[in-house]
């Protein structure tokens, strides 16, 4: 990875700047998945080493809370079936060519969702979840950011202890 971070290539420059830093963390977050966990093997991937949560569960939780967030920003409520498939994202058995092809169509759609708030909405209130907590649109947009980050990093330390493991066992 010699390239530069997406947020020091200059790009984006049409997109109001707190979209374009949550775009930039969603290139960066889709680049080092595909580096530090596209090698990986559909076991490897599904592996949960000391009962850690696997790569597979980090990646879908990614692509489903990016989702669930922007619901949430739009000042929607969730659906049944993304009620359902908040359930399913620690399900085994993930084919790595289709959880990566999960992830690409996510960032692919919040990409057209992030850019279509005006900048004027930012601070418009928002709640989230059951409990209604508030917040705003921009404080959502944020978050989406900030926490598929998180998971990425947890994605690609599983992924290094994974790799770690197998070789141990060889």
């Amino acid at each position: 990875m010699n390239q530069v971070e997406p947020w020091l290539r200059g790009t984006l420059t049409d997109v109001p700047v707190l979209q374009r830093a949550v775009l930039h963390a969603l290139e960066l977050a889709q680049e080092d998945l595909t580096h530090w966990c596209g090698g990986l093997n559909d076991e490897q991937i599904n592996s949960q080493p000391a009962g850690l949560p696997s790569v597979a569960f980090h990646i879908r939780h990614i692509a489903g809370s990016i989702d669930r967030l922007l619901t949430y920003a739009e000042g929607k409520s969730l659906t049944p079936a993304q009620l359902a498939n908040l359930q399913t994202e620690s399900s085994p058995a993930v084919i790595r060519e289709e959880l990566f092809d999960e992830l690409a169509l996510a960032l692919n759609d919040a990409s057209s969702r992030i850019r279509s708030f005006a900048v004027d909405s930012l601070n418009q209130p928002r709640t989230v979840g059951r409990k209604l907590m508030p917040t705003t649109v921009g404080g959502l947009l944020i978050h989406i950011a900030e926490h598929s980050l998180r998971h990425v990093g947890q994605a690609i330390t599983t992924a290094k202890i994974v790799v770690a493991q197998d070789h141990r066992v060889q």
